[in-house]
């Protein structure tokens, strides 16, 4: 006789459900109605204690260490880079992770902010003693005030919801979008009082098309010096074509004595000019150029200059500086190369 117990496999879930597409969005709008709830019920508990956390955040002279364990970790993985990108100095710590090491990284300067739902996972309530040591202030954000956790704070922020928005009641869902919508309220209250700009923004974001939007300049991409297209208004119209193709810019500026920009020419122009058949030898460029044109200045963001391309339908710009002295040249191309376009 076979005394060894037999494990008996795990039935397979039925993937094939009968169920209608109107079901299906049944159960969607569902979810989002239940997150947006929860949501809404926290608006109350912009409180006393928000306040003091974020005048803890404020007063922070470290940074502001962001711990917790599985879905409530991603959450504070996602507060984190919302503070640090938003003016407020802070990284995660994974809360496994931290009583190995990772402890290390949290200083006396530091502020620490603790979540999880329950308030009782066992790897924070592992390094609560460390962080009592440092006497560092301790935030927390919890499903249950009366919980480990949250009497073990400086501050405790409710995140509590009524129920998931998973009908087993099991998986995080309400509980996390709770979480983290507290969590950027927190980011973007701390903006504001910081007084944190468009510019600061773009500063922690230089690599993407965030930061190009909001930090390149004319200046930065325009052509300058022997690059620039430039003849005398009293130049012939053969001049300004061998300019023109000289330069391959497609278009070229016309400058008085004083350096001032008085026109411009470009291929659009020439294309309408062979529809007439003329003499260019004998032709000035001050007969036929357009007279004040669009002007840039190099201060002005490069994607302002697109924008104003794409509105007065352009191709091209001389730059000019506060003296409208002509400095440089911009056309479309440059913004395609620099990721603009």
């Amino acid at each position: 006789m076979n005394n060894t117990a037999e494990i008996m496999p795990l039935k397979p879930h039925n993937t094939k459900r009968n169920i209608s597409p109107e079901a299906l969005k049944e159960l969607g709008k569902a979810v989002l109605i239940t997150e947006a709830e929860a949501i809404t019920a926290l608006i109350p508990r912009i409180d006393t204690f928000f306040v003091l956390a974020c005048e803890i955040m404020l007063q922070c002279e470290g940074r502001v260490v962001v711990t917790g364990m599985g879905k409530s970790g991603h959450i504070g993985g996602k507060i984190a880079a919302t503070l640090a990108s938003t003016g407020t100095p802070a990284f995660f710590v994974h809360s496994g992770e931290a009583s190995h090491g990772d402890l290390g990284m949290i200083t006396y300067k530091d502020v620490v902010l603790a979540i999880s739902n329950s308030g009782e996972t066992d790897e924070l309530l592992t390094i609560l003693p460390i962080i009592q040591r440092l006497d560092i202030p301790l935030i927390s954000m919890t499903g249950n005030k009366e919980s480990s956790l949250a009497l073990s704070a400086s501050v405790h922020i409710d995140v509590s919801v009524e129920k998931e928005a998973c009908p087993l009641g099991l998986a995080p869902t309400a509980s996390t979008t709770a979480t983290l919508a507290m969590g950027d309220a927190m980011a973007v209250a701390l903006l504001q009082t910081r007084g944190f700009t468009a510019e600061n923004f773009a500063h922690s974001h230089p690599g993407g098309s965030l930061g190009r939007r909001l930090l390149v300049r004319v200046k930065d991409i325009m052509h300058t010096g022997e690059a620039i297209p430039e003849i005398s208004d009293d130049a012939s119209v053969s001049e300004a074509l061998l300019e023109m193709t000289k330069k391959s810019l497609g278009f070229t500026t016309i400058t008085n004595k004083e350096k001032h920009t008085v026109g411009i020419f470009t291929d659009g122009d020439l294309r309408r000019l062979l529809d007439i058949p003329r003499d260019f030898s004998k032709m000035k460029i001050k007969e036929v150029m357009i007279k004040n044109c669009m002007t840039v200045q190099s201060e002005l963001l490069a994607a302002q200059a697109l924008e104003v391309m794409r509105t007065k339908k352009l191709n091209a710009f001389p730059v000019i500086d506060a003296n409208k002295k002509l400095i440089g040249a911009l056309n479309m191309h440059d913004l395609l190369r620099a990721g603009f376009v």
